[in-house]
């Protein structure tokens, strides 16, 4: 996998094939569908399958029908290929490990040896969403305690942080602050079983498939931080970036593929796909009469201005 320029707006797909989709990635998948081609630009898709056993290629080649049934065609990638590939994280290992490497000649790696139970326990402070902010329980292990703990038990590997605010613009949200150290601490990059986290892998690939902007949901906003520091260790070029709010149940709960009714194999067998992607629209403030349509006619209706910011509760019978 190598760098290269790309000219024009880049958009991706980068599912999780643990499933079906569900709304809240249709609407994801359909506004960075939208808001690449609208700038004339071209999707990628790439399947983050890190996690090798929850992701079964099978799900991966589901997905793919999926998008295609939807008419929300990719570029390059996935199964189809390409210049910029392996699209596939679990093929990507190798890429990963260049870039860890990097990071670890900067002295900002070390071992890790608590464990998710030990912090949740521990009286660290947690995030608004119950992560907790590591308190550098194993930053400054010396040579001698590392290897007394090795004995018991293989670490994972965090990254150093600064105590250094991140601010950035998100296309969708607005203007984003969050200190890496008070708000997060420092983050894994590698789990202890050896596969590497999320926060290296998407920026790795991001900047390897030559991706401009990138559209995700709101539960990610406070991954982009991170993300921006690694771009800055790594000498990469950061993407734009467009968190677009959660779709909640009417009664405010968030959807998860465990929701049976709001994933795509129920609601393929109620509503055609111009009745799904109307529908979405209407929801992302762009359709306001909710009329069937496909992506493609979509496409003079698009404005990010006219996204709403606040979470968006999906009325009772919308998709039924």
């Amino acid at each position: 996998m190598e760098a290269g320029p790309v000219s024009g707006t880049v958009g991706r797909f980068a599912p999780s094939p643990s499933g079906r989709l569900h709304l809240g990635n249709l609407a994801c998948s359909l506004l960075a569908w939208l808001s690449a081609k609208h700038q004339g630009g071209k999707i990628v898709l790439r399947i983050e399958d890190l996690d090798a056993e929850r992701c079964p290629r099978k799900y991966a080649d589901q997905l793919e029908e999926d998008l295609s049934w939807l008419g929300l065609v990719w570029d390059e990638g996935g199964s189809h290929g390409g210049p910029h590939g392996p699209y596939y994280q679990s093929e990507c290992a190798p890429v990963y490990e260049e870039a860890y490497a990097k990071l670890a000649a900067q002295g900002l790696v070390y071992p890790c040896f608590c464990s998710r139970s030990q912090l949740h326990a521990a009286s660290a402070p947690h995030t608004s969403d119950g992560n907790v902010i590591y308190p550098g329980t194993c930053r400054d292990l010396t040579p001698e305690e590392i290897a007394e703990k090795r004995k018991h038990k293989a670490p994972a590997y965090r990254v150093r942080v600064p105590d250094e605010n991140v601010r950035f613009v998100d296309g969708c949200m607005g203007p984003h602050t969050e200190n890496l150290l008070r708000d997060c601490g420092d983050f894994y990059l590698r789990r202890a079983d050896g596969v590497f986290a999320y926060q290296l892998a998407v920026v790795v690939d991001d900047a390897a498939m030559g991706v401009t902007e990138v559209v995700r949901g709101a539960d990610l906003l406070d991954s982009t931080p991170r993300q921006l520091y690694l771009y800055h260790l790594l000498g990469l070029t950061p993407p734009r970036f467009y968190h677009f709010p959660l779709l909640l149940t009417a009664e405010g709960k968030r959807l998860s593929k465990r929701d049976s009714a709001v994933g795509l194999d129920s609601l393929q067998a109620k509503l055609p796909p111009e009745e799904i992607l109307g529908r979405l629209a209407f929801l992302a403030g762009f359709n306001p009469a909710a009329a069937p349509k496909t992506a493609a006619a979509l496409l003079p209706e698009f404005d990010w201005d006219k996204v709403s910011c606040e979470d968006i509760r999906i009325p009772e019978g919308l998709f039924c």
